[in-house]
């Protein structure tokens, strides 16, 4: 299968690196050079890492790269393909856009696909002219290491795309979830619901992030906290979920004033080196907020929450 990944940031390469991975021919887009080297650099290191932990060996880590062309030419990246994932920012003006300027150079068979974690696959895929090849393909970051892709499906999907859709998650090794274009879907809904609370929690002084998140790694057996995983994902990407989801289901998913004030003061979590914890090269050195925890530096570790997604 030939496929285009339009958006070389940290979701569009790992999805560009799976399929390379998996034998598909991946032309890996954005709008300007230096994007596309520094996302293809980075598929690279990944790899390297990989074999170095005994995960990829290096014939394939070669293959893969081999596999994976980058390009600024939007014509060209789609114009002979099957698949086409769209992975820009969760922005649905700007995703709309995108999927539109794409179709005239795309043929007329191919899978016109948004990377979406929260946004209405149905008013996405309306902006093109022939809607019943659009779809919603969820991945989850780090993409080359999380199993779980959601096929959401808009009310113009033709059931062909969809059999596509599955079709291509099961030839990169991922298992795929199907459900209705629906505010956050199955897993975002659940995921901010939960996070949502535990963040109030916070606030309210009932435990510290921490304990927080032992609560749910420990007494659960949940891989990772609710209040680590937002400063992973990032906790400005929760905001604007929560906001979406607010608007269309209403004030359950009210965001706390605590997220407010971080995302307002660009403590986004993992990505800037603070936001619940804080963070050094990628690690938990210590936590801001809560209960007997200020000023320690001891944080949650991977032997806490049994490994970060």
């Amino acid at each position: 299968m030939n496929v285009a990944v339009l958006g070389a940031g940290t979701m569009g390469r790992g999805i560009a690196q799976v399929a390379g991975m998996a034998g598909h021919d991946v032309t890996l887009r954005d709008v300007d050079d230096r994007r596309v080297r520094d996302g293809i650099d980075a598929i690279e290191v990944t790899l390297s890492e990989g074999i170095d932990r005994g995960k990829v060996d290096a014939e394939t880590a070669s293959e893969t790269l081999e596999r994976i062309e980058g390009t600024i030419d939007l014509e060209s990246a789609v114009e002979d393909v099957d698949l086409v994932v769209e992975a820009v920012p969760e922005d649905l003006e700007l995703k709309a856009d995108v999927l539109s300027s794409t179709e005239d150079a795309t043929p007329r068979d191919a899978v016109v696909a948004s990377n979406t974690s929260s946004l209405p696959v149905t008013e996405l895929v309306a902006a093109l002219d022939r809607p019943e090849r659009g779809i919603g393909l969820h991945f989850f970051n780090p993409v080359h290491i999380m199993s779980l892709v959601e096929v959401v499906v808009a009310e113009q999907t033709a059931a062909e795309v969809v059999d596509v859709a599955h079709e291509f998650v099961e030839s990169i090794d991922k298992v795929a979830i199907e459900v209705a274009d629906s505010p956050g879907f199955s897993s975002s809904r659940l995921g901010v619901g939960l996070g949502v609370e535990a963040m109030r929690m916070v606030e309210e002084g009932v435990a510290s992030p921490r304990d927080v998140d032992r609560s749910m790694t420990l007494g659960y057996n949940h891989p990772v906290g609710p209040i680590e995983l937002g400063d992973v994902v990032g906790l400005d990407v929760r905001l604007d979920i929560l906001e979406h989801l607010r608007t269309e289901l209403g004030e359950r998913f009210r965001p706390p004033q605590i997220l407010k004030r971080k995302v307002r003061a660009g403590n986004l979590g993992k990505k800037t080196g603070e936001g619940f914890y804080r963070w050094e090269n990628g690690e938990i050195v210590g936590t801001v907020d809560g209960p007997g925890d200020r000023g320690r530096t001891n944080g949650t570790n991977r032997a806490d929450s049994g490994g970060q997604p």
